[in-house]
């Protein structure tokens, strides 16, 4: 194997004059990644509430209309997606921050 290529894992090796863990705890975005990361996982607790409200209100709408209410099912499908929105930030999937501190509400880019 070529000594300048990476490692197979994609993670180039660490050389012994490199302090990585020193620079991450120093470092003023990681830290501000956690803070992002606690509001988001109280964000995602209020919209799993929500989601939960348009479930049981969907259900009764069924049950006493026979039909589906359109805006329930909109209402439920940005919820699901501000959800995704939040989960692939939490488990770093991206660095896009979702709605209030990044994109708008309901953008599916």
């Amino acid at each position: 194997m070529n000594d300048n290529s990476p490692a197979a894992d994609g993670i180039a090796e660490e050389s012994s004059s490199s302090r990585p863990l020193e620079d991450n705890l120093k470092s003023k975005n990681t830290w501000m990644r956690l803070v992002f990361m606690l509001v988001y996982y109280l964000l995602i607790s209020v919209a799993s509430i929500v989601a939960s409200v348009i479930v049981v209100l969907g259900f009764l709408a069924v049950l006493f209309t026979g039909e589906r209410n359109r805006q329930l099912m909109r209402a439920g499908a940005t919820v699901t997606g501000y959800i995704a929105d939040i989960l692939s930030y939490l488990t770093f999937n991206t660095d896009e921050k979702p709605f209030p501190f990044g994109k708008d509400l309901g953008d599916d880019d």
